[in-house]
Formats: C-alpha cells, structure tokens, sequence
C-alpha cells in the first residue's frame, strides 16, 4: 500500500528580517498599500505657521544643522490648502484658537497635526490663566504630541518620524483606514466663537470629551 501523499505546508508572511535580507539581494517584495504609504509618508509637507517660542525651535529643525529635508518635509508651505501637516508651536489663546482651527479646515486631506510643547498639549505654564487654550487637541485631531517647554529641534524630528511610522501602518480599508478613506468621520473641524466671557463651544464634543473621574466609594 502506497503511503498517502504529505501536504504542501503554505509559506506564512516575511518577517522584516526575511524582507531586509531579499533586498539585500535585489528582491523587492511589496503591495499597493506598502507603496502608498510609502508615499504618503515621505512627502508630508508642513504648513509655514507658528504661534510662539516653540516655532523657533520648529524654525531651526529645517536648518542645515538639523535638516528636516532629510525625512521629505523640507517643503513648508505658505498656504493651508498646499499642506498636509500643522505643527501647532506655541501657547494658542483663546483668541487664536478659531484661526488655527481655520487653517485646518482649509488643508485638504489627508492632513495631520503634531501639537509640539506643553503649551499647545494642555496650555503649559499658562494652564491656569483665563485666556489660554487648555490643549489645541479641544478641537483638532492631534495625531502626536511632543512634550516640552520648549521641545530641541530633535525631538520635533523624532515626532515627525513617529508620524511617518503611523501613516505606514495604515490600512486602506476597514474601522481602522485614514480619515480621508471614510466617509464615516467628518474632516472640518468646529471653528469656536470668542464670546463676551469665553471661547463657545469650549471644545468639540465631537473630538474631545472631559474625563469622567472615578472615585472610590468611601466606607
């Protein structure tokens, strides 16, 4: 009796080591979506726009020292709707805060917002004063935050590639795909009014939510 025939066992996906070690041998292995990505990634152009002492810092990254062009970002442009990256650089008063959400309503997507120092994450020192924004992300987006007061022209780098690295891992489709690939999810955001007493709405709801604070229950 002849013995049965073994099944062919079915090759899983390449590891990033196997996928380094074919291109050290000339052999691409890619997909429409890695190369979209790719793409996508490598060209993110900042809008020319800065609020405060961090834009200085932002100003010296695309110096010859730090060399922004180096990651395909050397292009800042004058106009929102020419850009797909607002880095939101300094304290946003409540003044300025409909101006900014301005900008980003009129950048065509896909766009992307890095909110670079404490003063555009949550107000910073001036958290406690009555005309200051407590955090641009009440209202835009924000897809990474860089910590610092002000943050080195290094860590603005180190954020852009943390940016570059989540729009690779993107999916074209499902819950998880790029705002720009749903027609689920809106991609103006609310501009508020400077009132009489204070910013209306004070945050978008459909953004931002307060934080529910958990108490314990005494005994």
């Amino acid at each position: 009796m002849s013995e049965a025939p073994a099944e062919a066992s079915v090759p899983g996906p390449l590891s990033a080591e196997e996928r380094d070690e074919l291109r050290r041998h000339g052999i691409l292995l890619t997909s429409v979506q890695e190369l979209y990505n790719w793409g996508r990634s490598h060209s993110v152009w900042p809008l020319n726009f800065g609020l405060a002492c961090c834009a200085i810092e932002m100003i010296a990254a695309s110096m010859a020292r730090f060399d922004i062009a180096r990651f395909g970002s050397e292009v800042f442009r004058p106009s929102p709707r020419q850009a797909d990256l607002i880095i939101v650089s300094g304290t946003v008063t409540k003044k300025m805060a409909p101006h900014v959400v301005r900008l980003w309503n009129q950048m065509p997507e896909p766009k992307y917002c890095i909110a670079m120092g404490a003063c555009a994450i949550s107000g910073g020192p001036f958290k406690q004063g009555y005309n200051v924004l407590k955090g641009i992300d009440r209202f835009i987006p924000v897809d990474v935050y860089i910590p610092g007061c002000p943050p080195r022209p290094e860590a603005l780098l180190h954020g852009l590639v943390q940016l570059q690295e989540k729009i690779r891992q993107q999916p074209l489709r499902g819950p998880d795909a790029p705002r720009h690939l749903r027609s689920d999810l809106p991609c103006d955001a609310t501009v508020p009014e400077l009132g009489a007493e204070d910013i209306e709405p004070p945050f978008s709801p459909e953004i931002w939510k307060p934080p529910t604070l958990v108490r314990p229950d005494k005994a």
